[in-house]
């Protein structure tokens, strides 16, 4: 069966009824008068989830799930996806980002947290780290980062990747790429559920916050930002197309951060390995508070 022919992309996952329940969102005003939309589940040591640029906040529902036993879980739909407010620069950069997500957790009251990125939004993620949030983070976990193309060797690479995607999004709209795409951002033998549930987040986009992501991703780069204060950790699908295991080594080492392969999973793990991805997590938050101790 060729399913890029015979999907729609609009099909609903089912998963999707469940989400109000299991991980419902709502919209936080922020200082600066602008909106983000958050999921929260579970209570306890705070944990924030940072999406990719072809997803959103609930594409953490299954690892949310497997944290709310012992953690309150935060996900953010970043600026200009779903119902937050986009940015106002054309061509943000992760420190702009980063601004946001201070307001936001200033808003919620949040005072330390343990910072997952997955993808781009490790990129958002280190930013923040690096920047405003270094004394809120305890704890910087990288999932499949995503570098950007902001250093001078990556440039060229860059200006084809930005033309590429936003030529598609063009060319394809949100559906298309709903349609085309998910498939190389799982392992190679991915279930029927796990490409939906891509789908399913990804044909929520919003063309503009997409658009403003793009040039984040081409213009930036994430070892700019220098090195976190704080303790880091890097992970990767073992089958990461997107952001392969050697490049997710090199960020890991220029961290000075361990690194580990996430054993079949893809470039989307959160949604593939849940259970592996959420262990992760849970096995940093329990390190992050023993650090706490001994503050």
């Amino acid at each position: 069966m060729n399913m890029q022919q015979t999907f729609d992309p609009r099909q609903g996952s089912s998963f999707e009824p469940s989400l109000p329940q299991r991980f419902p969102e709502r919209l936080v005003a922020l200082a600066d008068g602008a909106r983000l939309a958050v999921r929260e589940c579970g209570s306890g040591p705070v944990v924030v989830l940072l999406h990719g640029i072809g997803s959103g906040s609930a594409s953490w529902l299954h690892c949310a799930q497997r944290l709310a036993a012992s953690c309150r879980v935060i996900a953010w739909d970043a600026p200009g996806y779903g119902q937050s407010t986009a940015l106002a620069q054309e061509r943000p950069r992760a420190s702009d980002y980063a601004a946001r997500l201070e307001l936001l957790l200033q808003a919620l009251d949040v005072q330390r947290c343990l910072l997952v990125g997955h993808s781009l939004g490790a990129l958002i993620a280190t930013a923040y780290a690096c920047g405003p949030g270094a004394a809120r983070v305890a704890r910087l976990v990288l999932l499949s980062p995503a570098r950007g193309y902001g250093a001078a060797e990556l440039r060229e690479t860059g200006v084809r990747v930005r033309q590429q995607r936003l030529d598609n999004l063009d060319r394809l709209g949100i559906d298309g790429l709903a349609s085309e795409r998910p498939a190389r951002l799982l392992g190679p033998n991915p279930s029927e559920e796990a490409l939906a549930w891509v789908r399913w987040n990804m044909v929520r986009l919003n063309p503009q916050g997409y658009r403003q992501a793009v040039e984040l991703l081409c213009a930036d780069d994430l070892l700019g930002y220098g090195v976190p204060s704080m303790p880091s950790e890097v992970h990767c699908g073992e089958a990461d197309a997107v952001t392969s295991p050697e490049a997710c080594g090199v960020i890991a080492r220029h961290l000075g951060a361990p690194f580990s392969l996430i054993p079949g999973a893809g470039h989307a793990s959160p949604i593939e390995q849940p259970d592996v991805v959420a262990g992760r997590i849970d096995h940093a938050q329990r390190q992050s508070l023993k650090g706490s101790a001994h503050e």
